[in-house]
């Protein structure tokens, strides 16, 4: 079977859509088409089922996907690398998102940036869940962290830690509150609080609110911002509440920046998950990244 053909019907799998996967091998869009049809008469078996916006694959399709990307995942990385391990540093390419990314994984990882013969270079993308497992699918990293656990054989997810996500605003807040309000009234006593959010959907407040309040929250965002250090900064300030991740807001705790508007009994909680390309871990430089970020989670909890 030419390797070409099953190249081709890989990214397709990957990107979902002929015109997607022509972008990325540097084709038109008959020819993938043309591999594809060549592809599914040498195996007699349908690969995709063509739909008004991309195609999804077959059973048959997702098996062979499944068995041929690790080892077509293996070719392409001898071809890049060459034969010589030591000619030149691997590049690894990591996703995730901004805040977490930044503040755990990135200084848990510069160590194996050293030309020590094991080490690689590093090559970050931001974004949220859904970018980075279809970045991931469509091969343009190689490792991902995600809170979103992918569902399929193409994708495999370790779980890497939990996050405890906590009340927060500036201590001019909790006086306005009252003591005890919160114990008494709920997710009443907030209602008159402004909201410091990273979208308007306010998916940090929701969460918060559905799991201990078991009610949905009334107010609208009053700063919407797409970074939760840029929420915690504005809260600090006292533009209003906020839910954070208790790693991010720490140091702003102990300062007193913040205080944390409710302890309850069980907090919300958030699970990161480290997802690679089904065989990949195959590759020494993805491996050892995956195993030190395991390791490093063990303090972080």
């Amino acid at each position: 079977m030419d390797l070409a053909l099953l190249r081709t019907f890989v990214t397709v799998h990957r990107a979902g859509s002929f015109t997607r996967a022509a972008a990325l091998l540097g084709l038109s869009q008959p020819a993938v088409t043309s591999q594809i049809r060549t592809l599914e008469r040498q195996l007699g078996r349908p690969l995709f089922l063509r739909q008004a916006r991309g195609v999804t694959p077959t059973t048959i399709g997702d098996e062979l996907a499944h068995k041929a990307a690790p080892h077509l995942d293996a070719l392409v990385e001898i071809t890049e690398t060459g034969l010589d391990d030591d000619s030149s540093l691997r590049t690894l390419h990591l996703a995730g998102p901004p805040e977490f990314t930044a503040e755990r994984a990135l200084p848990s990882l510069v160590g194996l940036t050293g030309e020590d013969g094991q080490g690689f270079a590093l090559r970050v993308s931001f974004g949220n869940a859904d970018e980075a497992l279809e970045g991931l699918s469509a091969g343009h990293h190689d490792l991902a962290i995600s809170t979103t656990q992918p569902r399929g054989a193409l994708l495999t997810a370790t779980a890497l830690c939990d996050e405890e996500h906590v009340l927060v605003a500036a201590p001019r807040w909790s006086k306005e509150i009252g003591p005890g309000a919160l114990r008494g009234r709920g997710a009443l006593a907030l209602e008159h609080v402004p909201v410091v959010e990273v979208h308007e959907s306010l998916p940090f407040i929701s969460r918060y609110w559905a799991s201990v309040f078991d009610s949905r929250p009334s107010a609208s965002g009053t700063v919407i911002v797409p970074d939760l250090r840029a929420v915690l900064a504005c809260a600090s300030a006292g533009a209003g509440l906020a839910v954070l991740p208790r790693y991010l807001c720490a140091s702003a705790l102990e300062r007193g920046d913040v205080i944390a508007l409710h302890e309850p009994a069980v907090p919300p909680l958030r699970t990161y998950f480290l997802v690679v390309r089904t065989g990949t871990l195959a590759m020494p430089h993805i491996a050892r990244a995956h195993e030190w970020l395991q390791r490093a989670a063990a303090d972080w909890c």
